[in-house]
């Protein structure tokens, strides 16, 4: 077992497991191996993993996971500074602005800036539709 989480064992596994036939559970293995694989070398940068283990760790569960939360927090960060900036938000605009795909709420990010009243955030919605 010690073998297998070094980086030639992993990659051993990973590459017979994506020579067998696609079921589900290879998903599985394959997630859980890059998962601890990716804690277990945390001082490496994603392109070395990657070269380590010959995958795309973007393509991976982990990886997902890790870019919604963060898209979630940057939604919720703008959510805060909408509020600070123009009073407090009505749900439905709420609702808009969590629905925004990730460069639509990049672009609120800066036009927030030039932001005064709600009807400045309101129509900046209505413009991105």
């Amino acid at each position: 077992m010690g073998t297998l989480f070094t980086p030639s064992g992993t990659r051993y596994l990973l590459q017979r497991n994506q020579q067998e036939t696609s079921q589900p559970s290879n998903q599985v293995i394959i997630g859980l191996v890059t998962t601890i694989i990716t804690y277990k070398f945390e001082q490496l940068t994603i392109q070395e993993v990657e070269e380590m283990l010959g995958i795309t760790l973007k393509e991976t569960r982990v990886y997902q996971e890790i870019k919604e939360e963060a898209e979630q927090r940057e939604c919720s960060l703008i959510l805060q500074l909408l509020n600070r900036r123009v009073g407090e938000l009505p749900q439905e605009v709420c609702s808009l602005v969590e629905n925004l795909s990730l460069e639509k709420l990049e672009n609120l990010s800066e036009a927030l800036l030039d932001f005064s009243s709600m009807a400045d955030l309101q129509l900046w919605l209505e413009e991105v539709k």
